[in-house]
C-alpha cells in the first residue's frame, strides 16, 4: 500500500506530543509518552499508543483526560498537517513497556537468587 500511513502516523505523533506538552492544560493528562501512532490505510483512523507513570487510578484519569481532549487534538491535527480529512483519534494505553519492565524485574530477581546461592549448595545437591 505504500508508506504514507507510516509517514502520517509519525507526523501525527510529533504534533500530538507538542500539543500535549504545550496546549493541553488538563491536569488529568499528566506526564505521558506517545509510543506509536498506527494509521489505517485510508487515513481515517489513527490509533495512538501511550505510556504513563502512576498507579491504576492515575492511568484511568489520564485515559479520561485524553478522551476529553480528543476533539481539540483532532482539530489541531487537521489544521497543522493540512490533511483533507482529519483521522479519528483513538487512545490506547501501551502495556508493552510495563510488560518489558516486569520481565526485566523477574530476570534481575533470578540473577540475584543465583548469585546468592553459594557454590557449595550446588556441590551438596550433586551428592
Amino acid at each position: 500500500m505504500g508508506n504514507r500511513p507510516e509517514r502520517v502516523g509519525e507526523a501525527i505523533r510529533d504534533e500530538l506530543s507538542t500539543l500535549l506538552a504545550r496546549d493541553v492544560h488538563d491536569p488529568g493528562v499528566g506526564f505521558i509518552t506517545l509510543t506509536t501512532v498506527k494509521v489505517s490505510p485510508d487515513l481515517q483512523l489513527a490509533r495512538v499508543y501511550y505510556t504513563s507513570m502512576g498507579d491504576e487510578k492515575a492511568l484511568r484519569e489520564t485515559a479520561k483526560a485524553l478522551g476529553r481532549a480528543t476533539p481539540f487534538l483532532r482539530r489541531q491535527i487537521a489544521q497543522r498537517l493540512r490533511l483533507r480529512r482529519a483521522p479519528e483519534l483513538q487512545f490506547f494505553y501501551d502495556e508493552s513497556i510495563a510488560r518489558q519492565d516486569r520481565i526485566e524485574q523477574i530476570l534481575q530477581n533470578l540473577k540475584a537468587e543465583a548469585a546468592n546461592r553459594s557454590p557449595s549448595d550446588d556441590d551438596e545437591s550433586e551428592d
